[in-house]
């Protein structure tokens, strides 16, 4: 018997090409380096960079993490170098990574936003933005931008005015409706959207008998949150004409097929960096193998086969 016929990993989101659909998230793999001696850069997708603000920020006081079952609590708080040191100190490194960069990209006003959205042009070294829209608006008294389909068009909008990179919505689980923030951040110009960001949970100390994080709650991470976000990646899919990179507890390539299934043309892989920094590549190849062994010439034929049928679809 001939060798199996090579699968198309190459995915089309909007405006920017993948190399395959295999991605990092935000926040759990720097600017790129700390992983590079166990996960060549060059066979991923692309990266997601820490997230950034205008102004260096510290993060909140620790403790900073808790684990919990099927899960991880992290109340980080932004710690990063801010705008001016990461373009001045690092962006030169990132500029040299030989895979597709996206930039995190995070405010507590509009104007927050519309700085860092100018900052980023095509041409940088960054070849699209993040934009991290679960923060709480201070001018609004804490809302958080993304949980109000108003506030969340808007910022995209502002964005999607101020820079020529494609723009992703990263959207926050902690609402009522996500489908209703979709449609709002598709009204706004957003180019893609990535769901889920982590979903509001607390651990409290029984010995201490206090919580367990110094900032009280934090963002719930990691394969508790795994049905929630491909709910949401399912029902997202079909409101909107927008791709999608699905991430939420991804830890094998069953759960990257999961996610494609459910109408994701991308994954990204968040926590599972932390218990297994080969899991991206572990993925990647289990995702192949999948497409090898089901007869799909190309991995964006899994895409959306989970979803209901429209009328005139065949079975």
């Amino acid at each position: 018997m001939g060798s199996e016929k090579k699968v198309n990993m190459e995915v089309r989101l909007g405006p920017l090409t993948l190399r395959n659909p295999v991605l990092t998230c935000s926040g759990t793999y720097g600017f790129g380096e700390e992983y590079a001696f166990y996960c060549p850069v060059d066979k991923l997708g692309g990266i997601t960079l820490k997230g950034l603000t205008p102004e260096p920020r510290l993060g909140n006081p620790p403790p900073r993490l808790a684990e919990t079952p099927a899960g991880l609590l992290n109340s980080v708080g932004l710690e990063n170098p801010g705008l001016e040191e990461f373009c001045q100190s690092y962006l030169p490194k990132v500029r040299q990574l030989p895979t597709t960069v996206i930039a995190n990209i995070a405010g507590f006003s509009l104007q927050d936003f519309e700085i860092m959205a100018g900052a980023f042009q095509a041409g940088c070294g960054v070849h699209a933005l993040e934009i991290n829209i679960s923060c709480p608006n201070v001018k609004q008294g804490g809302m958080h931008f993304g949980t109000h389909p108003d506030s969340a068009e808007e910022v995209i909008a502002l964005v999607k005015a101020k820079t020529n990179l494609p723009v992703i919505a990263k959207l926050s689980p902690n609402v009522t409706d996500i489908v209703e923030i979709a449609k709002a951040v598709q009204r706004g110009g957003a180019d893609i959207i990535s769901l889920i960001n982590t979903v509001l949970g607390m651990k409290i100390d029984v010995e201490k008998q206090k919580p367990a994080l110094a900032n009280l709650v934090g963002g719930l991470s990691g394969p508790a949150i795994r049905p929630v976000a491909v709910r949401m990646v399912w029902q997202v899919a079909q409101a909107v004409n927008l791709p999608i990179i699905g991430m939420g507890g991804i830890l094998t390539w069953e759960d990257a097929v999961e996610f494609m299934l459910a109408g994701a043309k991308a994954v990204s892989i968040g926590t599972g960096n932390f218990i297994n920094p080969l899991a991206p590549l572990e993925i990647l190849e289990g995702l192949e193998e999948y497409c090898q062994r089901h007869g799909y010439a190309s991995v964006e034929e899994i895409v959306g086969l989970a979803l209901p049928k429209k009328e005139g679809q065949g079975s």
